[in-house]
């Protein structure tokens, strides 16, 4: 399935964060993604910091892709939802992280979102996602 990245020269360079500004798919099955917090399968919250959390919510989008036959390759759109997230002291972190699990020149599109809290006291970090398999 044919995946298209567009990031506009008139658009600021996303890329170099993590994520494309846009992505065209054409066929395929779109499968969607509940938010994937830091829990592993023994419901314990895996890291105490953000970085380590965002690892493990990616690793779940990954656990369940595998689930449908598919990868972190098949992703084409991220919602990254931060409790008290500070974009100036923590920015670098999440973009290095997203550049981690999707190091190809096509990264998802993605949007970055500060809120208050999660379900969870001891969750950071929530991410949706959807993915496009051939």
């Amino acid at each position: 399935m044919p995946k298209k990245y567009i990031n506009p020269s008139s658009l600021f360079p996303s890329v170099k964060y993590g994520f494309s500004q846009i992505v065209t798919t054409s066929g395929g099955r779109t499968v969607y993604l509940s938010g994937q917090t830091a829990f592993n399968a023994e419901e314990k919250v895996v890291g105490t910091n953000r970085t380590e959390q965002m690892q493990q919510c990616l690793r779940n989008v990954k656990i369940a892709l595998e689930a449908v036959s598919g990868s972190l390759e098949d992703v084409v759109s991220l919602r990254i939802y931060m409790v008290n997230y500070n974009p100036d002291t923590e920015g670098y972190e999440i973009s290095q992280v997203l550049k981690e699990f999707f190091p190809n020149s096509g990264p998802p599109a993605t949007t970055w979102i500060g809120i208050s809290t999660l379900a969870h006291k001891d969750c950071l970090i929530e991410i949706e996602a959807i993915a496009v398999l051939e």
